[in-house]
């Protein structure tokens, strides 16, 4: 059996199965089959059947069987077929007895039967009846229903998986996975609705076979073969009727096949235990029932033993249920009690499981802002956050660890908290039942609402009713809901801080995936620590630089190690080997970079400073520091004002100094070094940097 199951595996992988099975198929309708033949072809009929059935009843989902409509048109025609073959022996060698057709068909006819055709035609008569009434026409209905319904629903579906992928809550992978289930859905039922009606269609053609048969057979025996019109009728029902039930049963569980498939749900779940799970969900059910078939066995006349025993086995059945759904509910019965009606803990030795880590990242809400975060309420601010953890991977290099949100009574009931290992990084207050809006710079009229400013950025900005929201957007006003708010403050806390997210496990993590595609180049970084290169990569995040370029990086701190193992020294080298990549980020692929510059004596005097100092401090005059540090934030201002981005060039001596210096002073400046500008890119100086104010540059 095994060696004719790989041959047929071998063969369907060839590709040959299905033209030898329709081959096969044509020569049991033409070429005249010996009872052995027939007995095994029979026996193998009833298997299939079987085989068709448990994997139906087994299948988790319709569409994990999505082959069924195809094993059903073949079983049907398998069975077909071999009616036709059995019909030529019958009505050849039915005369020499019942034996003549096979010991299949013979044992329908005399053992099953007991030798009555009178018994046969009731009881094929009653199979055909469940077969074709019952069964096959509800099966046919429910296909017809679902194809429909499945039909009318893929629009829908196709927009809440493009709404899914446009909210950040799916990867492309995931959306293009989900829209293959839904076409594979709709392609299953559209089938199943066809392939219900070769179940309908093999019922009748049973029925139709049987009187030809008998007919047939009747007429042959009494003209052909010189029997007696009752010999001939006994002989050749017995024979068709045992034929009939032998390609009625697997007909019959071919139409329970189908019936179980249509009437599955889509949810992925073993037919049996989804079924134990919901008909036994509630004990109550099991003893009503038990007290109803008690009642029954007290009446005098009854089968009082049968009904009192199964009455008694369903109280059981229900109070052991009862007891299962109470252990479970138990510890919700714990929690809601009293804190003095618990029951006193076991006293325990303290472990190093009782010192709970600090959580990376964690987002505190107050006890209104729940519901943002209750998938259940419909809560979008989880899926938002996902959203925003993949994006921001993708754009910086790394994996953006989640983020563990939990209530937090000790807030006000509408404020918000982000902390960093432990420490606050943001603190606001939303209101879940009104809507931001933000004044981006200009805006025309007034809107009604309660001044506030925006906690990303700092704008001025309006709490203002939802039913405004339409007025405000004409007013020039930016409207989001809190949910984006606490989204958008969230991004810039890991745009700022991305330094501090990337630890030695992600950094081994980008490590191992280089070494997948780039071996030789990692074992050649064997002679830099993973410490080195954290801080490098730290480094590079601090000033809002992007490690997607992996490569680059690993090359640069490969060839620069032999030089120096210190991480400043090794951050600028990255930092020109990546100069492209920065200025790409800041101005795009081809717009000209516009500079802020220092005037040459106040560089010269910060370069003196720093090159006599102690380490990365420069001792400067506390005024022209101020001084300097408001005119380069004016600057950037102008810049900004004007959609540019603001750039600060410097010497390289003293670039990571400037940088740190005016990285808290100056929001949103980038400074770059001058080998750090590429040889392609046109600059324009926009405003010089004295030691008393910036001036614009002349031309």
């Amino acid at each position: 059996m095994a060696t004719l199951v790989e041959r047929l595996k071998g063969a369907g992988q060839l590709g040959l199965g299905a033209p030898l099975l329709l081959i096969a198929l044509l020569a049991m309708m033409i070429l005249p089959l010996p009872p052995l033949a027939l007995d095994l072809l029979f026996t193998f009929n009833i298997a299939l059947s079987m085989v068709v059935v448990m994997v139906a009843v087994y299948t988790l989902r319709p569409i994990d069987f999505a082959a069924f409509p195809s094993v059903l048109l073949l079983a049907t025609l398998l069975r077909l077929a071999l009616n036709v073959a059995s019909t030529r022996v019958i009505l050849l060698n039915g005369a020499d007895g019942t034996d003549a057709a096979g010991q299949v068909i013979s044992a329908f006819g005399d053992f099953v039967l007991g030798g009555n055709f009178a018994v046969g035609l009731v009881v094929f008569t009653i199979l055909v009846i469940i077969n074709f009434v019952v069964v096959t026409k509800g099966a046919g209905r429910i296909s017809e229903v679902s194809a429909r319904f499945t039909l009318d629903a893929m629009p829908g579906k196709q927009m809440a998986i493009d709404a899914d992928l446009n909210a950040g809550l799916i990867s492309q992978e995931d959306a293009r996975t989900r829209r293959e289930e839904v076409a594979q859905e709709a392609d299953f039922y559209g089938s199943m609705d066809g392939a219900s009606k070769f179940v309908r269609g093999d019922a009748i053609a049973g029925i139709l076979i049987l009187f030809i048969n008998i007919i047939g057979g009747i007429v042959i025996g009494s003209t052909q073969h010189g029997m007696s019109i009752g010999d001939a009728a006994n002989v050749f029902i017995l024979l068709t009727i045992g034929d009939g039930l032998v390609a009625q049963i697997p007909s019959l569980l071919l139409s329970t096949a189908t019936a179980i498939i249509v009437t599955r749900t889509s949810k992925a779940q073993d037919m049996g235990q989804q079924v134990f799970n919901q008909l036994f969900a509630n004990p109550k059910a099991l003893f009503v029932a038990a007290g109803v078939i008690g009642i029954l066995g007290l009446i005098p006349g009854m089968p009082n033993l049968v009904f009192l025993g199964l009455s008694a086995m369903m109280v059981s059945g229900g109070y052991l249920l009862s007891r299962k759904a109470a252990e479970v509910t138990m510890p919700e019965a714990l929690e809601r009690m009293p804190p003095e009606q618990l029951p006193a803990p076991e006293e325990r030795e303290l472990s190093w499981d009782d010192v709970p880590p600090v959580d990376l990242v964690a987002l505190e809400v107050g006890y209104r802002l729940i519901p943002l975060v209750d998938r259940s309420q419909n809560g979008q601010l989880m899926g938002r956050i996902k959203g925003i953890r993949r994006k921001l991977s993708q754009e910086l290099g790394f994996l953006i660890q989640p983020v563990h949100i939990r209530d937090n009574l000790e807030l006000g009931p509408n404020q918000y908290r982000i902390a960093l290992l432990g420490v606050t990084q943001a603190e606001a207050e939303v209101f879940p039942d009104r809507e931001l809006a933000i004044n981006p710079g200009q805006v025309f009229g007034s809107v009604p609402g309660t001044p506030t400013k925006d906690p990303t950025f700092n704008l001025d900005a309006l709490w203002i009713d939802p039913k405004e929201r339409e007025n405000a957007q004409g007013a020039g006003y930016t409207v989001v809901d809190c949910a984006t708010v606490i989204a958008t403050h969230l991004s810039q806390v890991f745009r700022e801080s991305a330094h501090r997210l990337i630890g030695h496990e992600e950094v081994q993590h980008l490590l191992d995936q280089l070494a997948r595609r780039s071996p030789k180049l990692v074992e050649n970084l064997k002679g830099v620590s993973l410490s080195i290169i954290l801080k490098v990569l730290q480094n590079l995040l601090a000033e809002q630089v992007a490690i997607r370029d992996l490569r680059t990086i690993a090359e640069t701190l490969a060839e620069q190690s032999a030089k120096s193992q210190d991480p400043g020294a090794l951050t600028a080298a990255v930092r020109v080997a990546l100069a492209r990549s920065i200025v790409q980020d800041l101005v795009g692929p081809d717009g000209e970079l516009p500079l802020i510059a220092f005037d040459p004596s106040l560089e010269q005097l910060l370069h003196k400073s720093l090159r006599g100092s102690q380490g990365d401090t420069v001792g400067i005059e506390p005024g022209l520091a101020e001084r300097v540090q408001r005119s380069v934030a004016e600057a950037a201002q102008r810049q900004e004002s004007e959609g540019a981005p603001a750039v600060l060039v410097v010497a390289p001596e003293i670039r990571s100094w400037i940088a740190g210096w005016l990285r808290g002073a100056v929001r949103g400046l980038s400074v770059l070094a001058f080998t750090e500008i590429p040889d392609n890119r046109r600059i324009r100086v926009v405003a010089t940097v004295g030691q008393n104010e910036a001036a614009p540059a002349r031309a």
